[in-house]
């Protein structure tokens, strides 16, 4: 075999390491010389682990959400409500892994309580969620007055 044409073994750990760092169980820097460099030959193979996994996980998180949304709101509000879960899961949910496996758990818990930012991005989607959800089931004058009491008029 010539040394141009790569052997399925530098494929397959290229691929691998596309799988582990799209869920975000593994770090590039963190690899050996040897497996970086057949990472840096077999791009493709790390990429297409990356969708692959991508793939799986919207199977199994976001596909769903999307049809049991589908079943309480119209089919675009399904949607929106997927791509509202999915996304931020894909966008935070590998660099927090990837940060809890280096850190005290306590210590990011107790941290992440404290972030008034994460505390406001966090209320904010439950408020405009749970205002969707108000609106889709509830009747009209009781969604009124369940967001007066949670705005504090009422």
């Amino acid at each position: 075999m010539s040394s141009e044409i790569p052997g399925p073994a530098e494929a397959l750990t290229a691929f691998r390491c596309g799988l582990l760092h799209a869920m975000g169980a593994l770090d590039p820097a963190d690899l050996t010389g040897e497996e970086r460099a057949e990472v840096a030959e077999q791009k493709s193979w790390f990429w297409l682990g990356e969708a692959a996994m991508s793939a799986f996980l919207a199977g199994i998180i976001a596909v769903p959400a999307g049809i049991w949304f589908a079943t309480r709101t119209e089919l675009p509000l399904a949607v929106i409500g997927a791509v509202v879960l999915f996304l931020p899961l894909f966008v935070f949910l590998p660099k927090l892994i990837r940060q809890a496996m280096q850190i005290d758990t306590a210590e990011a818990i107790s941290e992440f309580g404290r972030n008034e930012h994460v505390r406001k991005v966090f209320w904010t989607l439950f408020l405009a969620l749970a205002g969707l959800v108000l609106a889709r089931i509830v009747d009209p004058a009781t969604a009124q007055n369940i967001l007066g009491i949670l705005a504090g008029t009422g």
